[in-house]
């Protein structure tokens, strides 16, 4: 182990900054207009930073016993509630597959040069299915193209294009163009008539309702994921110092990506007619008809269709994986503990792969893309908030309960440096729980009462489910699951 290299500030950096940034968050943030940097700045102090905090001391205490939630979790309460952390982690990302799938389909839809099919939920589900589905059968294989699509798909597909957009933005504000998001939307608009004033761009969003904030649940989400890297913590020369270092530097890094890629997208296109699915295309369609490079909008469309895809690559088995692991402790049934020749969970990739394809089924029944959409961001955003309130929950209580736990990184301040900066995410998390069941006002989700039941029912089943197998599971499950391997 002496020989071992140690992980760099920038490195563990640009893995925590992989891990967290997405392209298809930049419309989601856009059409807030102007208030899009309070979201931001909301999301980044009361989640970002307490989230990597916390998960850096929980990383790096429990290192030598494989870290991740599970651990984490279990370690303060016990298997049952472990488990139910782990589940959560692996479910929501199971939710989140349509959702940047949906968004591939839309740069696909451009690539192709039919951007009406953004908006066609037929076409969208289609997509879905069969890149969802394609994925699967490659993971299965145990196949390297894999890396290929997630090393290259990074870089082609996340960074190449963000930075464009960026640069094109900040071109069109030189050259004098209108900026879209300095004129009042519907949104505002609404706001200023309930507040006897004229309409104009806010900073700070008129809030007359929880409605008025729900897209604060989506956002946040879009800044979720620093806790996956957190275990490598103990892996730094000096974790005290560097960790923090690497997370302050990659939360600055994902500050900026968001903070400006949105506002490129909040420049060109006005907020009441930004696609959330569609609206990043939108943008590049727009600034390169300005700019006399239109040919180029087919090649940006496959490109980020590309990064969206290789996203869906990287993360498919792992989630899994961790949930096999569970599964070899028999926490899950045995025949969850499956794998086929390759060593791949075959049986768990297969039970996702229908539960994908079942959420997928909202884009053929909802007129609407950009709802399907959001329905299955606050469903998604339900299940991490309530992992998170668990991992926070965690941390107090390992402070309290067992302070001499070797702790190669420690938040400064004793038990109440920990209640504090923990104590500031769970407001953060709570808050954003409580909005995300209250439908938007800025986005036509037809029957509130709908929006609200398929959200409420979504976290009531997933949350529910691990707690019934828990109740369920029989001591024989470890001694077979182990042997199922």
């Amino acid at each position: 182990m002496a020989g071992k290299t140690k992980l760099s500030v920038f490195t563990l950096c640009m893995m925590t900054v992989a891990a967290v940034v997405s392209l298809r968050g930049l419309p989601m943030m856009a059409k807030e207009g102007l208030s899009l940097i309070f979201y931001i700045l909301f999301s980044s102090v009361m989640f970002l930073i307490p989230a990597s905090l916390v998960a850096a001391e929980l990383g790096s205490a429990l290192s030598d016993k494989g870290g991740g939630v599970y651990t984490w979790v279990k370690e303060a309460f016990g298997s049952r509630w472990g488990f139910t952390a782990i589940w959560l982690q692996w479910i929501q990302n199971v939710v989140w597959y349509p959702t940047v799938l949906g968004f591939a389909a839309s740069c696909l839809a451009y690539a192709v040069m039919q951007p009406h099919l953004a908006q066609n939920g037929v076409y969208t589900g289609i997509v879905i299915l069969v890149c969802y589905w394609m994925a699967t059968f490659l993971t299965l294989a145990g196949s390297n193209v894999s890396s290929f699509v997630t090393k290259y798909g990074a870089l082609c597909g996340t960074i190449l294009p963000g930075v464009i957009v960026i640069i094109l933005g900040l071109l069109w504000i030189d050259q004098g163009n209108p900026i879209a998001f300095l004129a009042p939307g519907p949104a505002a608009d609404t706001a200023g008539k309930l507040a006897h004033e004229g309409a104009h761009a806010r900073l700070f969003p008129h809030i007359t309702n929880l409605g008025s904030v729900a897209f604060l649940a989506g956002i946040i989400l879009l800044f979720a994921g620093v806790e996956v890297h957190a275990v490598h913590a103990g892996e730094m020369k000096k974790p005290a110092s560097q960790f923090p270092e690497s997370m302050f530097l990659a939360a600055a890094i994902i500050f900026l990506l968001f903070m400006l890629g949105s506002l490129a997208v909040a420049t060109v296109v006005p907020a009441a007619d930004i696609s959330l699915t569609a609206g990043l295309m939108q943008a590049f369609e727009q600034l390169f008809d300005k700019f006399h490079i239109g040919f180029l909008t087919p090649v940006m469309g496959l490109l980020t269709a590309f990064g969206s895809i290789g996203g869906v690559m990287a993360w498919i088995g792992g989630p899994s994986r961790g949930l096999l692991e569970t599964a070899k402790e028999g926490e899950l049934p045995p025949f969850m503990a499956k794998v086929n020749r390759n060593g791949v969970q075959i049986t768990i990739l297969l039970i996702q792969a229908v539960i994908v394809s079942l959420l997928a089924a909202l884009y053929f029944i909802m007129d609407n893309v950009s709802v399907a959409f959001f329905v299955l961001s606050a469903m998604t955003v339900t299940l991490y908030l309530v992992m998170y309130i668990l991992m926070y929950a965690a941390a107090i209580k390992l402070r309290r309960d067992r302070p001499d736990l070797p702790r190669p990184y420690k938040l400064p301040g004793g038990l109440l440096g920990m209640w504090l900066v923990a104590g500031i995410g769970l407001l953060g998390v709570c808050f954003s729980l409580v909005v995300g069941f209250f439908p938007p006002t800025n986005i036509p989700v037809g029957n509130p009462a709908l929006y609200v039941g398929l959200v409420a029912v979504g976290m009531i089943v997933f949350v529910g489910l691990p707690l019934i197998i828990n109740a369920c599971k029989k001591p024989s499950w470890r001694q077979i699951g182990k042997s199922s391997v």
